[in-house]
């Protein structure tokens, strides 16, 4: 799905999936909804969302009636952080936000680099079996 909002394009071709929930529910039930968080090359990122007719994502089609939807809505990183943890498996959540601290010793950045060395880093980090921060950490000591 492609959609602009606030003169800023989303699309679920171009961006990075990060993660995606479900209620379990089959496609013939009216309440079935699914999410998906994605990233964008800027670092941004937005929900995809779909649903049946009793879902959050129903449209209206008359009176009364109601049909299956879909949209995007963009996210803050703290908004994608909460849903993230509310919606993805710890390893999930770290892979895309780094190791969680207890205290505050870590900190949260957001850059933005070349497609290829983000890939080629991720690439790098799975290789040594660590997670993206852990591994950019490593290198930079």
């Amino acid at each position: 799905m492609k959609k602009i909002i606030n003169s800023r394009t989303y699309d679920t071709t171009k961006a990075t999936e990060v993660g995606s929930w479900d209620n379990g529910l089959g496609p013939r039930d009216f309440r079935n909804c699914a999410e998906t968080l994605y990233r964008k090359r800027t670092g941004e990122f937005f929900l995809y969302g779909e649903g049946g007719p009793m879902s959050k994502y129903r449209r209206a089609v008359d009176q009364n009636s109601w049909r299956g939807g879909e949209d995007i809505k963009p996210l803050t990183v703290e908004e994608a952080r909460r849903w993230a943890e509310e919606n993805l498996s710890a390893d999930e959540y770290e892979a895309e936000f780094g190791e969680v601290a207890e205290d505050d010793s870590r900190t949260v950045l957001s850059i933005t680099m070349a497609t290829s060395l983000a890939e080629r880093l991720r690439r790098e980090a799975a290789k040594a079996e660590m997670t993206l921060s852990a591994y950019i950490e490593s290198k930079l000591r």
